[in-house]
């Protein structure tokens, strides 16, 4: 049933690569749900957040990078986040202060303008240059496309959110709670498990190995009178070569990695935690539509 004067609205956020969309997506929640690396195309799969007002719900969706694709696996990523542009009340296209309109830009801007859906431009990473250049920035953009609002943000340290929150909130409309007030995500847990390992491995290696890696929980066991989750993990890879970096010598590559992820893990769901990962070449995985079915890439 309708809760009277309730607004909700679903808000996606777009724009190229790397531009700050999940860092965004977790400072507004005030927890991490979503990875961030300094990678492109860290986030594979659309991401629902939660963010639940006074007498409001904004249902936020956090998309991979828009991109040209190459390949199996990076079609089903742009098409994620163009699907989250369709049957949605308004766009966050997010573009960084410290690059001046590009080809990538200008290809995001030509397909929101064809999906008639209102858009603010949130200029992001402010923090990195200097006003007047910030101020020939959002003129540069202004040119591009009829935004509803231009609003420069640190998704990094929040300031400038509370002011683009002020914007979003006249696109809400009369409508449900769709969800209770204490979910931040419609996730499983065992999904941003999965996430939070794969993370790990796209800050700690390098060029080519963090895209050809998939991360798989096996078994998510609670034990709540031992306050204490038991979590076994296998990792994808799809060379010989990329497992025996993961793995490291004599095993302390993946020890770590496995460190690193339990600490969040431990943080993520409020217990102890102990983690298990193993890694596996699957050749040529991001190419298998059965495998990208298995890993939920399809």
């Amino acid at each position: 049933m309708n809760e009277p004067d309730f607004r909700s609205g679903f808000v996606s956020l777009v724009g190229r690569p790397n531009v700050g969309k999940s860092t965004l997506l977790n400072q507004i929640l005030g927890q991490k749900i979503a990875i961030t690396s300094n990678k492109p195309q860290t986030t594979r799969n659309r991401i629902l957040g939660i963010h639940n007002l006074d007498a409001g719900q904004i249902l936020f969706l956090d998309t991979p990078g828009i991109h040209k694709p190459k390949g199996r696996l990076n079609k089903f990523m742009v098409d994620q986040a163009l699907a989250a542009c369709q049957d949605i009340d308004l766009v966050l296209l997010l573009v960084e202060a410290n690059a001046r309109p590009g080809g990538g830009d200008e290809y995001v801007i030509d397909i929101l303008k064809r999906s008639a859906v209102p858009v603010i431009l949130v200029i992001n990473k402010i923090d990195l240059v200097e006003p007047p250049r910030l101020l020939e920035l959002m003129a540069a953009f202004a040119t591009l496309h009829d935004f509803h609002a231009l609003v420069p943000i640190s998704a990094q340290s929040g300031d400038g959110v509370a002011r683009l929150l002020a914007e979003i909130a006249p696109f809400l409309k009369p409508g449900p709670r769709y969800y209770p007030e204490d979910m931040v995500t419609d996730l499983p847990e065992r999904f941003i498990v999965a996430e939070m390992v794969r993370e790990k491995i796209m800050r700690r290696t390098r060029e080519e190995i963090p895209y050809g890696v998939a991360v798989q929980v096996e078994t998510f066991t609670e034990k709540p009178e031992q306050n204490l989750v038991v979590i076994q993990a296998l990792i994808h890879v799809e060379r010989e070569s990329h497992k025996r970096i993961l793995v490291g010598h004599r095993g302390q590559m993946i020890k770590d990695l496995g460190q690193d992820a339990r600490r969040e893990i431990e943080k993520f769901l409020g217990t102890r935690v102990f983690l298990e990962l193993f890694v596996r070449v699957d050749e040529n995985w991001s190419q298998s539509t059965r495998m990208l079915r298995e890993l939920g890439y399809e």
